[in-house]
């Protein structure tokens, strides 16, 4: 079924309780401080296919890091092609919308017709143990390796507060780390085997918590009233 373009506080809120995933719903990715500063509507032009980004972000990515960590903070999500060019040209660190297609615009597929999204995340485990910037207490590098070994992440870029990244997932990921914690730059180009060995990236985080080892309640079959 054809989800359109949301025209209405209605339609938009229906369309904010759309479940991705197990713990991800599309309301959690629409928050801008720049569309709630300038007052400009955060929405897609092409539901179906961010909401396919999204479950794709949401289940492949976040949902096991949840799992893993506990709770995530969502730095930032999705943003419209109006709100992401408003961004760009008042220089509020948003790349311009022909970078932003499959990134950003979660409703606009690449120049390679693939599918994706990107969001920021931090995580406050890691953030804890990484400190505060320009003094971080452990690398980065300990935490960009775990991820590289356990999700099937297209694109990761580290910044110094809180250890805060973009992760990108795409149908046809590129698998490349970068940083603007030192040491800046490429960590692993796209599709490069690390330079260190499994052993010595396993070592790294050996005091992580294991992969997605949180445990719920059941919930029952069936249930009768009190």
């Amino acid at each position: 079924m054809t989800t359109r373009a949301p025209k209405s506080m209605w339609s938009l809120e229906t369309l904010g309780r759309t479940r991705l995933s197990r713990h991800f719903f599309m309301r959690d990715f629409f928050f801008s401080e720049i569309s709630a500063f300038h007052g400009i509507p955060n929405i897609p032009d092409d539901p179906d296919t961010m909401i396919t980004a999204a479950q794709g972000l949401a289940q492949n990515l976040l949902d096991p890091m949840v799992e893993t960590f506990g709770p995530l903070a969502i730095r930032s999500g999705y943003r419209s092609p109006t709100l992401n060019q408003f961004g760009n040209d008042n220089k509020l660190n948003c790349s311009h919308n022909r970078a932003n297609k499959a990134q950003r615009m979660w409703d606009y597929r690449d120049d390679n017709g693939h599918i994706g999204a990107c969001v920021s995340v931090v995580i406050p485990w890691f953030a804890d143990q990484y400190g505060d910037h320009p003094h971080p207490r452990r690398d980065w590098r300990d935490l960009a390796y775990w991820l590289h070994d356990h999700i099937p992440y297209s694109a990761i870029w580290f910044f110094p507060k809180l250890a805060c990244f973009n992760l990108t997932w795409n149908e046809q990921p590129k698998r490349t780390i970068s940083s603007y914690i030192a040491p800046r730059g490429t960590l692993l180009a796209a599709n490069a085997e690390p330079s260190e060995t499994l052993k010595q990236r396993q070592k790294r985080y050996a005091d992580f918590p294991p992969f997605r080892a949180i445990t719920y309640p059941e919930t029952p079959d069936t249930w009768s009233a009190a």
